[in-house]
């Protein structure tokens, strides 16, 4: 099984959409349990994956590869470090979870779980490919899954908001593939193994190209080629003025498809940064990380809490504090400190349990009440006890509440930030004000004072529900006092990471 487990975990969930297309179209249960079935073997195998990894060793491990298109140099090449076997633990949770947070779909059920289980092929694809070829297809593979996802599923304006994802990920996509073409006619010999382009770095000019803009921007191959490559992920982050795609698809989309959204498909962006920028383009990096990462950084934060705070859609203002919180991961990973990135990472794990749990209780209401006005509730917290306890969990781990997860991923990133760039630490620091404020005004009006009389027979959370929820709580619980169980994954890799992009820096 050690030779080919990361290929099981991504092609079960691809083997389960052909079942599920196989199945009778009125069995709507039926086809609920295979697809849940389908999702729960990556889970075992990525809990199996996390016990085996070997957190002392910085290079890849569990690495699967063979020639594909000789003719092209191209390969299946899959492996993971430390950076890539946190995203691989997150995506197969998740999905696992949001089979479950999809029962209640009950239009063209068949078509659903067949997109979702693709969607899962797709994630899993992306942060374990090692081949830009492979890496491509599966970061294209979920682009149509999920623009059908939420312009089927999705509410009242569901086309607009599914058009807009596709097109701003398009864009990114054509990018990103200039750039990897760029990069394959730059290497000797022509490959797209990122391995050997990450070893052939030093080749790749930093000379300003002679021609306009760039002569006087001073930019050469690298800084042209990391600029395709990060606009193609910031739109993913989503990073400021990217963003504007994520709070329409999010509102939009149903409860499930937000949490993937936000738990994995975010992570994507930052992933490819450091996956990809850092140690393939070095010296562009170490030039560009301050505007493009720091500034930005430290900007969404601020920016996305304070659109938080202007929100009367629950769902939208956890939309924007996603926002909010991926400022902190671009803020760490431009300090090129070792808190710093370790935070960041660890952010993006947390990040995606938290925002999860979030998008999840949002969806428990929804499906009561059928709206997500915050001012149309009130005094929830009589009625459903349970529920507002999950919740309140949620939502005080999402401030950085110590003790609980969302705390130590930012304090560590603000450490690690603070030792090169004092000033935007104090900026990034003051989201967490922000951040207080808005989610402590939401919890107020939402769950504390007099009960609506509207609502004051909703029933309580029930089993399944809570069977989404309770597991990442727990995690938010553990990582809050234990966070080495994720950090010491991380360590070598990042440090190794870290110190591609060292010796470039002024």
């Amino acid at each position: 099984m050690t030779d080919h487990v990361l290929t099981y975990m991504t092609f079960f969930p691809l083997a389960g959409m052909g079942v599920v297309l196989l199945l009778p179209r009125e069995r709507h249960d039926l086809i609920r349990w295979v697809s849940a079935l389908f999702t729960l073997p990556p889970l075992l195998l990525a809990v199996w994956l996390y016990g085996h990894f070997d957190p002392t060793k910085p290079g890849l491990q569990f690495i699967e590869k063979f020639r594909w298109i000789p003719d092209y140099n191209i390969a299946y090449f899959v492996g993971v470090d430390g950076l890539s076997i946190s995203m691989v633990l997150l995506t197969a949770l998740l999905c696992f979870l949001c089979i479950f947070a999809s029962w209640g779909i009950d239009k063209a059920v068949k078509g659903y779980f067949a997109l979702f289980l693709l969607l899962d092929t797709g994630m899993m694809g992306v942060f374990v490919a090692l081949d830009f070829f492979l890496f491509y297809i599966f970061w294209e593979l979920m682009l149509l899954p999920m623009y059908f996802l939420i312009g089927i599923w999705g509410g009242p304006r569901r086309e607009y908001a599914a058009i807009k994802f596709f097109l701003y990920t398009l864009l990114g996509s054509v990018l990103m593939l200039l750039a990897i073409l760029a990069l394959y006619f730059s290497s000797e010999p022509y490959t797209f193994d990122m391995t050997v382009l990450i070893a052939q770095n030093t080749k790749y000019g930093t000379a300003a190209l002679p021609f306009w803009p760039f002569d006087r921007l001073g930019w050469g191959f690298q800084h042209v080629v990391w600029m395709a490559l990060f606009i193609g992920f910031a739109i993913k982050i989503p990073a400021f003025p990217f963003h504007t795609w994520l709070p329409d698809a999010h509102v939009e989309a149903p409860t499930a498809i937000s949490v993937i959204l936000a738990g994995v498909l975010l992570k994507m962006g930052t992933y490819g940064i450091m996956r990809i920028n850092f140690p393939m383009l070095p010296a562009a990096t170490a030039e560009l990380a301050y505007y493009f990462l720091a500034v930005l950084g430290a900007w969404n934060i601020i920016y996305g809490a304070l659109c938080a705070m202007a929100q009367t859609d629950f769902k939208k203002l956890v939309a924007y504090s996603s926002v909010s919180h991926m400022g902190y991961v671009m803020l760490g990973m431009a300090s090129f400190t070792s808190q710093g990135i370790n935070g960041a990472v660890l952010q993006m794990f947390n990040h995606g349990t938290i925002t999860g749990m979030l998008f999840l209780m949002v969806g428990v209401i929804y499906d009561r009440a059928h709206h997500r006005e915050v001012d149309g509730f009130g005094g929830l917290a009589a009625v459903m006890p349970v529920y507002t306890g999950v919740s309140a969990l949620a939502l005080f781990a999402s401030m950085g509440l110590p003790g609980l997860s969302g705390f130590i991923s930012e304090v560590l990133v603000l450490l690690g930030a603070w030792q090169k760039y004092p000033i935007l630490t104090v900026l990034g620091a003051s989201g967490v004000v922000l951040t207080a404020g808005y989610f402590l005004w939401t919890i107020q009006r939402v769950f504390l004072g007099p009960v609506n009389e509207k609502y004051k027979t909703l029933p309580e959370i029930n089993g399944r529900e809570l069977f989404t929820l309770v597991p990442l709580g727990i995690i938010v619980i553990i990582l809050g006092v234990y966070p080495n169980a994720i950090l010491d994954l991380l360590r070598s890799s990042l440090d190794e990471l870290n110190r591609t992009v060292i010796p470039y820096l002024s």
